[in-house]
Parts: C-alpha cells; sequence; structure tokens
C-alpha cells in the first residue's frame, strides 16, 4: 500500500497521453508547412544538452569546489561529492527533467497543473532565481571590469600606483598588495561598514549595464537565441580551461598544488561538515529548484529520453569540476611556491646582510647549514636577526573562495606569468562565459514563470517582457555597485540562494512522489523513453534524496542559528589591516535575511494557505447564498415561465 494524498481534478489538468501525441504531430506539421507560433522547442539535441550543461556549471564549480577541496582534505572531499551526486543530484535532475518534458510548462505551470495549491513553489523558484540573478550579474559586471584592464603592460593590479604628490607610492597600497589595493579600493573602493553605502562606482554602474544588455540581446528570442550563444559560452571555458592547464603544468610548483589537491586527509570522512559540504555542492553544481531545468525540458519532443540526458548531464558535471579544480590549483601551486621562494630568498638576504657575507655564497640548498653555523659561531649577532617562517603547506592551505580566488589569488598569479595580459584575458574571457550561460537559465527560470502568472498582457513579445525584467533587475542592481556593494553581494550570497532552494527541493519530491504520484510519474516515464525507471531511481527518489536534503536543510538551520552573523570588511584603520576585519552585522540587516530566505522559503505553505482560506470562504459564500433563494424562475423557450 502507498501513500498518496488525495488529488482531485488531476487528471483534467494535465494533458493526456493521447493530447501529447497529437500536440507532437501537429508541431511537426507546422514546422514542415513554415508555420511559426506555438510552443518553442530546441533546434537539436546537441542545443539542449550545451544549454543545461551552461546552467549548471557556472561560476562556482571553478571557485567554490577547488576551494571546499582544500578546506575538507583534499582528495577525500571527493568521495562524498561523488557518492552525494549519485544519490542525491543526478535523481533530482531526471525529477526534474522528467516532470518539465511530460507537463510541457515552466514552474509555476508545472506545479499548479500537479495541484493548485502548490503555485507557490513556481514562484519561490522565480523569486530564488530573480534574487540570485541580481547579484549573479553584479559579478559579471566586476569579469567586465577586470577584462577590459586587462588590454594594457603591466597589468594595473601588478604594481602600487604613486601617491597625489608624486614622491611615493600610496600608503594604503604599500601596507596591503597591489593585488588587494586594486580589488578593494579601485575596483570597489569599499567603505569600512554595510551602512555606509560610499556612493555610487560610476564604472562598475557602466560594466553593470554591459552585462544586462549583453544578457538581454542573448535572451531576447528565449531559446531560439540563447541556443545559439551556448555554442560559444558552454565550449570556449572547456577550451581555455584546458590552455591554462597545460601552461599551468609548465610552471613551477603547479605539480606541488595538484598533490595537494589530491592527496586525501581520510579523517574528514568523518567530519560530518564535509559531507554537508559536498551535498550543498552537488545540490548547487546541478541548478536545482530554480525552475530553469523544468523550463528547459519542458521544450523537448515528447519522447526524448530524459534518463539518458540526467546521466550524461550528472557525469559532465563531476568531471568538470574535478578538472577546473585540478587546472586551479596548478596555478596556486605555482603562486605558492613563488611565494615561498620570495620568503626563503628574503631570509637568505637578511644572513648575507647580517654577516657581510658575497651573493651567492648562500644559497637555497645550503641554508639550513648556514644558519646552523652562525647561531653557534656568531650567537649574539644571530639572535638578533628577524627571519620569517617558510611553510610551503601553509601557503597551499591558504583557501580563499568565491570572488577573492578570482579577483586576488588568480590575478595575483597571472601578474607573475609572462605575457600577463593575454592570460588575464583568457581568464577573464572564460569567467564571462560560464557567468553568462548560467544567467540564460535564471532568466528563462524568471521570465517563464511571469508569463504563466499573466502579469504582464498576455499580446506582450518574449523580447519586451525579457527587456523589462533585465531592465528592473539593472535598476535593483545599482544597490551592488556602491562602496557597501561587496558586503551586500555577499548577504545575498549567503541567503537568497540557500535555505530557499533546499526547501523548494524537498517540497519537489514530496510533492512528485506523494501528491503526483510515483505510480503515475513511473507511467509518464515509461510512455517518454519506453521503460520504467529501475530500483535505483525508485529508491532514491522516494527515501533517500529527500532525507539528504532534508538532512542538509537541518544541519544549515542548526548552524546559522548557532553561530554569530559577522562579515569581512576591508578597514585601512584596522589594527591587523590588510587581513579583513571580521564584525557583526547591523540589527537590522535580520529584516533583509527575512525577506532574502524567509520570504521565499515560507511562500509555498502561506499560498497553499491563503488558498484554502479563500476556497473556504468561496464555499461558505455559495452555500449562504442558495441557501437564501428558495426558488428561481427562468424564462423557457415560447416565454413560458418556469420555478
Amino acid at each position: 500500500m502507498r501513500l498518496v494524498f488525495p488529488n482531485p481534478g488531476l487528471e483534467d489538468r494535465i494533458p493526456s497521453y493521447e493530447e501529447l501525441e497529437e500536440l507532437e504531430k501537429k508541431a511537426l506539421e507546422e514546422e514542415e508547412k513554415g508555420v511559426v507560433g506555438g510552443r518553442p522547442k530546441w533546434d537539436n539535441k546537441t542545443q539542449y544538452i550545451l544549454t543545461c550543461v551552461g546552467f549548471c556549471i557556472g561560476l562556482g564549480n571553478v571557485w567554490r569546489f577547488p576551494y571546499l577541496c582544500q578546506s575538507h582534505g583534499g582528495g577525500a572531499f571527493m568521495i562524498p561529492f561523488l557518492i552525494l551526486l549519485v544519490l542525491e543530484g543526478t535523481p533530482l535532475l531526471l525529477l526534474e527533467f522528467a516532470i518539465g518534458q511530460r507537463l510541457r510548462k515552466g514552474t509555476i505551470g508545472v506545479w499548479t497543473s500537479i495541484n493548485p495549491y502548490l503555485t507557490g513553489m513556481g514562484v519561490a523558484s522565480m523569486l530564488v532565481s530573480f534574487m540570485v540573478g541580481l547579484y549573479y550579474n553584479t559579478i559579471m559586471a566586476w569579469i567586465i571590469w577586470y577584462l577590459c584592464n586587462s588590454f594594457q603592460e603591466p597589468l594595473p593590479w601588478s604594481q602600487c600606483p604613486l601617491n597625489e604628490n608624486g614622491t611615493g607610492l600610496v600608503s594604503e597600497c604599500e601596507r596591503s598588495s597591489p593585488i588587494d589595493y586594486f580589488w578593494y579600493r579601485v575596483t570597489l573602493d569599499s567603505t569600512a561598514s554595510i551602512s555606509d553605502s560610499g556612493g555610487i562606482r560610476w564604472p562598475i554602474v557602466l560594466c553593470l549595464l554591459a552585462a544586462w544588455s549583453v544578457l538581454c540581446v542573448c535572451c531576447i528570442k528565449g531559446i531560439k537565441s540563447t541556443g545559439k550563444a551556448v555554442y560559444v559560452t558552454s565550449t570556449l571555458p572547456y577550451l581555455v580551461l584546458t590552455i591554462f592547464l597545460i601552461r599551468g603544468l609548465t610552471l613551477k610548483g603547479a605539480v606541488s598544488g595538484i598533490q595537494f589537491l589530491f592527496t586525501p586527509d581520510v579523517n574528514e570522512l568523518m567530519n560530518p561538515t564535509a559531507w554537508m559540504d559536498a551535498g550543498a555542492q552537488v545540490f548547487y553544481s546541478f541548478g536545482l529548484a530554480w525552475g530553469g531545468l523544468i523550463s528547459f525540458s519542458s521544450y523537448n519532443p515528447i519522447h526524448n529520453n530524459c534518463e539518458q540526458d540526467a546521466v550524461i548531464l550528472s557525469i559532465i558535471t563531476g568531471c568538470t569540476s574535478v578538472y577546473a579544480a585540478t587546472v586551479i590549483y596548478s596555478i596556486i601551486g605555482f603562486r605558492a611556491t613563488e611565494k615561498f621562494d620570495e620568503c626563503v630568498n628574503g631570509n637568505i638576504m637578511t644572513l648575507l646582510d647580517a654577516f657581510g657575507l658575497p651573493e651567492g655564497s648562500v644559497t637555497e640548498d645550503n641554508f639550513d647549514l648556514a644558519r646552523e653555523h652562525f647561531n653557534a659561531s656568531q650567537q649574539h649577532i644571530f639572535q638578533g636577526l628577524n627571519f620569517t617562517t617558510c611553510d610551503m603547506h601553509r601557503l597551499l592551505s591558504e583557501g580563499v573562495e568565491g570572488t577573492g580566488l578570482a579577483f586576488i589569488v588568480f590575478t595575483d598569479a597571472i601578474t607573475k606569468m609572462p605575457i600577463s595580459p593575454l592570460w588575464s584575458i583568457l581568464f577573464f574571457v572564460m569567467l564571462f562565459c560560464l557567468g553568462l550561460s548560467t544567467m540564460f537559465g535564471n532568466i528563462e527560470g524568471v521570465v517563464v514563470p511571469l508569463k504563466d502568472l499573466k502579469v504582464f498582457p498576455k499580446k506582450w513579445p518574449h523580447g519586451l517582457l525579457t527587456g523589462v525584467v533585465c531592465v528592473v533587475a539593472f535598476v535593483i542592481a545599482l544597490l551592488f555597485a556602491q562602496g557597501s556593494g561587496n558586503y551586500w553581494l555577499a548577504l545575498f550570497d549567503n541567503f537568497a540562494g540557500s535555505l530557499p532552494l533546499l526547501t523548494i527541493a524537498f517540497f519537489e519530491m514530496i510533492s512528485i512522489v506523494y501528491i503526483y504520484g510515483i505510480d503515475r510519474f513511473n507511467e509518464d516515464i515509461e510512455f517518454m523513453i519506453g521503460h520504467k525507471p529501475n530500483i535505483y531511481w525508485q529508491v532514491t527518489w522516494r527515501f533517500i534524496s529527500p532525507l539528504i536534503v532534508f538532512t542538509i536543510l537541518v544541519f544549515y538551520l542548526v548552524t546559522i542559528v548557532q553561530k554569530d552573523l559577522t562579515y569581512l570588511i576591508w578597514d585601512p584603520e584596522y589594527e591587523k589591516f590588510p587581513t579583513l576585519a571580521s564584525v557583526p552585522y547591523p540589527s537590522w540587516v535580520s529584516g533583509v535575511i527575512v525577506v532574502l530566505a524567509g520570504v521565499p522559503s515560507l511562500f509555498l505553505p502561506l499560498y497553499a494557505l491563503c488558498r484554502l482560506i479563500h476556497v473556504r470562504c468561496t464555499k461558505s459564500k455559495d452555500q449562504f447564498t442558495t441557501k437564501s433563494v428558495p426558488y428561481s424562475i427562468r424564462i423557457e423557450p415560447g416565454g413560458n415561465t418556469a420555478v
């Protein structure tokens, strides 16, 4: 006996198999006659797969996955990542592919068809896609800014600028580094608090306008235009990654970085945080619960093999994460080796100057012996020397995630490469392509639900609706173009795309299994691909995947409740500057967090509750009206009256 909640009227809300076949046949006939109209569809299977690959594989695969590997024992982290990819990511991916392909609608249309009380889930996905798109495209603006500044030699972040009177270097840059100064002062002009806006950064506004304009142009005709763009945006990053890998392997220390990445610390397998982070990374790597994948799959032929698509995309996503981490750590290994050599050379110069030794008499090979000799023979001088501790493992362990990896660590490594502007251009072109192809899915997850909600007039073309969304988003995103914009972006990143997505994904599985009905879902897949899902899919959909997502959700809530809400600021007045200062958020930020994380998460139950109240009130009103009118009069044909 299987548990399935009552769902009256479902058969009337979803198309039958015969209706789907008829729609498919009609679409083919219209295509042969050259008739334009109807639901869009992909030109070919390659276009669809590339679009999904571009949406799933974004900036997080380049800068978050390597950081998590470094934080959780290198190769040891890949074990829970790959396990949860199979048990959590792939089943959820097929679930979204299959339900979108079966019902031929976007997120709101899909969940409303399954049950009108679930409409809030589609709206929640739309809200999350919109809010994440706001800050994601701001990162694209920063990438454009760095890309434009890459066309010069030397790179502007490779050296400190002169002060106003030209007598020396800018003090803030001297106290930190050219890399940090260019990022925090020249690019962001960061304030020392999220409460201090610092005014608008007009260069970033122009870059933000360019980012939204490019996105709008690419999405102006829906999948007809984005489907063409993905041939470049989804494939170019792999070419650039390969070029960087080849270049990285020729650099000193690259192998050390790769060895550090893949050397497993098996003790991390006993750390529950490693498993939670692996589960969250799998979840975000696939772009689940955003709504984009459901919309993309709805444009497929009804008999498309969605099971095969889910397996292919899972393999590509997993391999790409590992491949990108290998490339990143080949460069990080080079950067760490450069810093280690600088540290050792500085200690050698300290020794040479203290004892008046000729240059070249002490090298890295005999430095330790020389130190022991002078410590024993001239201890009174040696004890007064200030040597720096040079630790290669510590340098490799300096994990930086997110924007720090892209705009600080990697740009620092690039400045040490020959022909550095070329490598900088390639790197930021790759990041731009990764971000743009992901934004295609975000916009799809906003525009299609707005159509389903009929917020705008039905006669409005897709391009106009896309333009309106991009303009509104650009105006709101000016929040991130202020001096405090980086702090606002971190706030959105931490809360807008975490709790809501986990909540939506959990209810997606519950809705399919227990409201739509897992038996009906199995029959749908059999109709579409020719056979029912095997035992692996059945067990993961019914038990394992919901349990994993629910566990991650609870763990996340417990972690958030227990830790203090703080953020990192760039403050030249901080006593440990240039280390970023950790300060508590102002009290009003709690209200912002409620909007970012609470509103989308609660939209499903609140919408369902409001609909229930509305339905009950409507029924009561109808019953009252019926009881108040004891009889009615109607006029029959011929002029006769009847009671």
